[in-house]
């Protein structure tokens, strides 16, 4: 009896360690993304994709389109607001940078 409780106890503590990673990669995904600071538009790496927080504000840009907007680009996340080209931070959903790419 003593084997089958060793055995139940390592065949346990073997998914619980398996599975640990997954867990913490999920609360961990959530808690980061809750508190992602709003892009500044003066950041280098801001400016040297031309971002701008109102998509207007690009019309004289030579890449903008009308219509074009952060939410709906396919580098956006709409559920923490934020931009693979700037992972660090969110963007505003009415903003624009030159690497906007249609949703697709």
């Amino acid at each position: 009896m003593v084997n089958q409780s060793r055995r139940h106890f390592l065949r346990s503590s073997a998914l619980g360690l398996a599975a640990l990673p997954l867990g913490l990669g999920i609360l961990s995904k959530t808690a980061f993304a809750q508190s992602l600071p709003r892009l500044d538009p003066s950041a280098p790496s801001a400016q040297a994709l031309n971002y701008v927080e109102k998509a207007s504000d690009a019309s004289d840009h030579p890449a903008f389109e009308s219509g074009e907007r952060c939410d709906n680009c396919m580098f956006y996340t709409q559920d923490t607001q934020g931009c693979q080209l700037f992972p660090e931070n969110s963007v505003a959903p009415g903003g624009w940078c030159q690497s906007w790419v249609a949703q697709g």
